[in-house]
């Protein structure tokens, strides 16, 4: 590839050592990974260290003498921010000024009013800068081709009658994640930041907008910070309603999008096929056959890959604004948020019926 774009990572936590780096690697000759940086120089070390063994080039940046040299390097065209829910709009905006693309880990903000203050500075920095900077947030579940090929099958079905999605994790202390602090505190605690995924598979499922909702929350396992439990009633704007259940931590993990049609019904569902971890499709059909099918997990490589086309073809038409893929937009994450901060709102106030912000 002629003049690939040179992209840096901010972040050296538990995400991007065991995903971002691997799945970088698997796409290394569209791009240049030219640094890597963390708040502390042993963070920063420990990642590029491991991220030398397949970019031997990187350089190692801390702290914010280190951010400083990102910023202001004009050969950085993208950066990902991978770093604590809490700090990530507040960092993306930064660099959205400084004239950067970014790819911002989900989730897209901390609460809605977070999302709508982040949005209007967005519009103001791309008023003022040529070429609007791209800012993506990373929701690997709309790149699962699991999800893209359901949202094929979903034409099959017919009028929808029912909704079910139904998530109990894992999220227990053999999990990496699960002493991570930032999510503790963390409004929404894990509901909020594992729970945009399912909302995303099934916003991108239904092709419709949430509307309304009513949720009960419940505190129950003592371990886990408040809410550790939801259960959610929703309308979409085409009238059809369904249930969103969420179960932070069980002691046998399942997770599944139900729809069922007037002509058929559709089930994706979290799968081990041969050691490899990935979804199960099926689909019952009108003649009352049962066609099934797996597909491995690729989104977080899918997603990377679409964000070093889109920078690597903003690049090319600067001065003009490039439509970049829509799955990957702020707003796109922002509505996750949404539905999830309305899930959340109505759970405080006893199921009280909340509607969903609008984006």
């Amino acid at each position: 590839m002629e003049n690939p774009p040179q992209i840096a990572v901010l972040g050296g936590g538990i995400f991007v050592r065991t995903q971002y780096i691997p799945r970088l690697a698997e796409i290394s000759h569209l791009f240049v990974l030219k640094a890597i940086w963390s708040r502390s120089q042993e963070s920063a070390n420990t990642t590029v260290e491991l991220a030398r063994k397949i970019f031997p080039d990187v350089e190692c940046k801390w702290g914010e003498d280190g951010l400083d040299e990102i910023i202001n390097d004009s050969s950085i065209t993208g950066v990902a921010v991978v770093l604590a829910g809490q700090f990530q709009v507040e960092m993306s905006l930064r660099l959205l000024k400084a004239g950067k693309h970014v790819l911002q880990e989900k989730p897209a903000a901390a609460s809605i009013s977070e999302a709508e203050t982040a949005l209007s500075h967005y519009n103001s920095i791309c008023a003022s800068i040529p070429g609007q900077p791209i800012w993506a947030v990373a929701e690997n579940y709309r790149f699962e081709p699991a999800f893209v090929e359901c949202k094929k099958l979903m034409e099959e079905i017919g009028d929808m009658m029912s909704i079910q999605v139904i998530v109990e994790g894992s999220m227990n202390s053999s999990n990496p994640y699960f002493s991570s602090s930032w999510r503790r505190n963390f409004t929404g605690g894990f509901i909020l930041d594992m729970g945009v995924h399912f909302i995303a598979g099934l916003r991108m499922l239904v092709g419709c907008e949430i509307a309304s909702v009513s949720a009960i929350t419940s505190h129950v396992d003592t371990m886990l910070p408040p809410p550790d439990n939801i259960s959610s009633v929703f309308q979409l704007e085409n009238g059809c309603s369904g249930v969103f259940v969420m179960v932070v931590s069980t002691r046998a993990p399942k997770i599944f999008w139900r729809v069922v049609g007037l002509k058929g019904t559709l089930q994706l569902e979290r799968a081990n096929k041969e050691g490899s971890h990935g979804y199960q499709v099926s689909f019952h059909g009108a003649d009352g056959q049962c066609k099934s099918s797996f597909y491995p997990f690729s989104g977080v490589t899918e997603e990377l890959k679409t964000f070093i086309h889109d920078i690597s073809q903003a690049t090319l038409k600067k001065g003009s604004s490039y439509e970049a893929e829509t799955r990957l937009s702020f707003v796109e994450g922002a509505r996750d948020v949404a539905v999830l901060d309305a899930m959340l709102e109505s759970g405080i106030r006893q199921g009280a019926l909340v509607q969903v912000k609008k984006f």
